[in-house]
């Protein structure tokens, strides 16, 4: 149960990342920062040892201090630092928010799979989630779009064993989802995790399938 100080810190990082993201047209926005967050607390639900308050506050924080939103990433991480701070925040809460959300992305696991709370791992699992099914095929073309991506080219292959440096170079929309999409659903770390990701990751089969019969006019 959240205490009222706990649920004013929640409403306050609410409106700080409304703020920070407001601008935001490449599928990281306010919207998929609500998703995460109701994500989060479904899966935390299913979780009930763990600390229902780092979990929402990662959650709503997970994107502010990242490459992909951001360009100053040490900048925005000092000043997220002093907005937690601010909210008189426990230091060991502190800290463990800030492991979680340095530590959860995709890109920050390509090469080694780092070691997450569960808190952690349920907030990866939420952000991951709204990767695949419906809303991640929206997310990942609009992505794409903003990055002037091309949507596909059948002679270019997906890529495997990626470093971080690899991973950040122009892609095919398409291919996005052979090298990281198709792989999240083995990828959950909770049960409720799983069991959301396997319709989700059914119908991304579905859509690239039909997408690639289409690209050649069947």
């Amino acid at each position: 149960m959240l205490t009222k100080l706990q649920q004013e810190t929640i409403n306050n990082t609410a409106c700080y990342v409304q703020q920070k993201l407001a601008n935001d047209y490449s599928g990281h926005d306010m919207a998929h920062i609500e998703r995460v967050v109701h994500l989060a607390k479904k899966i935390q639900q299913s979780e009930p040892q763990s600390n229902e308050f780092i979990i929402i506050i990662a959650a709503y924080l997970h994107d502010v201090i990242d490459d992909k939103v951001i360009e100053n990433v040490q900048a925005a991480r000092q000043e997220l630092i002093g907005f937690i701070e601010q909210q008189h925040v426990d230091k060991n809460d502190l800290q463990e928010i800030m492991t979680i959300i340095d530590n959860m992305s995709f890109s920050k696991n390509l090469t080694e799979k780092k070691s997450l709370s569960l808190e952690g791992k349920i907030v990866q699992d939420a952000d991951r989630l709204d990767a695949i099914g419906a809303i991640g095929i929206g997310r990942t073309f609009l992505y794409g779009g903003k990055k002037k991506h091309i949507m596909h080219d059948p002679h270019a292959m997906p890529r495997n064993k990626m470093s971080v440096e690899d991973y950040r170079q122009p892609s095919t929309v398409i291919n996005h989802f052979y090298e990281k999409l198709f792989l999240l659903k083995d990828q959950m770390n909770t049960s409720m995790g799983m069991q959301i990701a396997q319709e989700r990751h059914r119908f991304l089969v579905e859509f690239v399938d039909r997408f690639e019969q289409e690209w050649l006019g069947k």
